[in-house]
């Protein structure tokens, strides 16, 4: 196996309808400000870049990827995630790491807030 890297990560690309309220609603909960280059993509910088790129097709099923967010309190950020937007997906769920919960940011696309250790499970959907 080679161990030179081909490239470093750059940004995770999120397909979306609305980059600019995405952008808003992901730089509340990651606590950084949305950036808006164009109607088209908006962007939040962090230990990741994430951006909001617009697509004409809506979201079908379920995200083959999703990101996991570390936060001290599951419950409570839960709760302010929804207040912002977000829907619970299933619900609150503790195990030997920790707790986590399964999340959909408002248009649909699946993330998790974790507690700890959760962060390295390999799966929350129990399937990893």
């Amino acid at each position: 196996m080679d161990t030179i890297p081909l490239g470093t990560p750059a940004q995770l690309v999120v397909d979306c309808a609305d980059p600019a309220s995405l952008a808003v609603f992901w730089g509340r909960l990651l606590g950084t400000p949305p950036v808006h280059r164009d109607p088209s993509w908006s962007y939040v910088d962090g230990v990741l870049r994430i951006a909001f790129q617009r697509v004409p097709e809506p979201k079908t099923g379920k995200n083959r990827a999703h990101l996991d967010v570390e936060v001290a309190d599951v419950a409570a950020a839960a709760a302010t995630a929804v207040a912002w937007g977000a829907r619970e997906n299933g619900p609150l769920r503790t195990d030997a790491q920790g707790s986590f919960q399964v999340m959909r940011d408002p248009e649909g696309n699946e993330f998790c807030l974790v507690s700890n250790d959760q962060s390295a499970l390999s799966s929350p959907y129990g399937d990893g």
